[in-house]
């Protein structure tokens, strides 16, 4: 799998995933903040952005491996990973294969928890619907649930309208068959940086504070009137957040 990408900074390297269904321009405000502290790598994940499509059906393992193998190209052996939604489960699948190349955690506005059956059937019926209409109905039906904000609302609902139906599709079924990671918790002795808008209107803030309440060295960021994108809506809150990892 070919993997579109960009780097910057110097530092402890750091990559940062995107989440569902966007591409790395999501970090585009918080990179800056962060270039003179970390070696940024912001891959673009199989099917999104000017990544290749995938040919079929893929796995959280599989864009886990894709991580393994740019940092493999890019000759790290280590790195501290930061996902965002999606990119947070594609972390964790990254922790659970490759765990002594993690050096730290960062999970923004994500869980643990795998899909629940009406997660998991909600998450096929829209991956029906998208390969009948396309990711249009993507865009409209999650563009008012990332954020409050209008100005980023015209932003996402632009990037998403820009996603292929094959990388969408591929990331729904692999986000439903997702598994459960709170197993992997107790193992983590690195540090961990959870971030989490306190109005996310997709995975409620209660998720990153169990998982604080689990790790006796997790730091919880809670950033007030912020949705499902902290790293657009707030930007300096969130560079801060993720220099724990530094």
């Amino acid at each position: 799998m070919e993997l579109a990408y960009t780097r910057q900074g110097q530092g402890t390297p750091l990559v940062l995933i995107h989440g569902y269904p966007l591409d790395h321009t999501i970090w585009d405000e918080v990179t800056p903040l962060l270039s003179r502290t970390f070696d940024l790598i912001l891959p673009d994940l199989r099917g999104f952005g000017a990544s290749a499509s995938p040919d079929g059906p893929a796995t959280m393992a599989d864009f886990a491996a894709d991580i393994a193998g740019l940092l493999d190209s890019l000759g790290i052996q280590q790195a501290a990973l930061v996902g965002h939604s999606m990119g947070g489960y594609v972390a964790l699948a990254f922790v659970r294969a490759y765990p002594m190349r993690v050096r730290g955690l960062g999970l923004v506005s994500s869980q643990v928890l795998a899909d629940t059956p009406e997660g998991k059937e909600g998450r096929y019926k829209t991956a029906a619907n998208v390969a009948e209409k396309g990711v249009s109905l993507v865009a409209e039906a999650m563009t008012p649930k990332l954020s409050a904000d209008p100005r980023i609302q015209a932003i996402v609902r632009a990037l998403i309208e820009k996603q292929t139906r094959a990388g969408v599709i591929s990331a729904l079924k692999a986000m439903a068959e997702r598994a459960d990671c709170t197993d992997l918790l107790p193992a983590m002795k690195y540090p961990v940086a959870l971030v989490h808008g306190e109005a996310d209107a997709l995975i409620p803030i209660e998720r990153a504070r169990a998982v604080e309440a689990s790790l006796p060295q997790a730091r919880m960021f809670a950033i007030k009137n912020v949705g499902h994108l902290p790293m657009m809506e707030s930007p300096q809150e969130t560079a801060e957040a993720l220099k724990v990892l530094a």
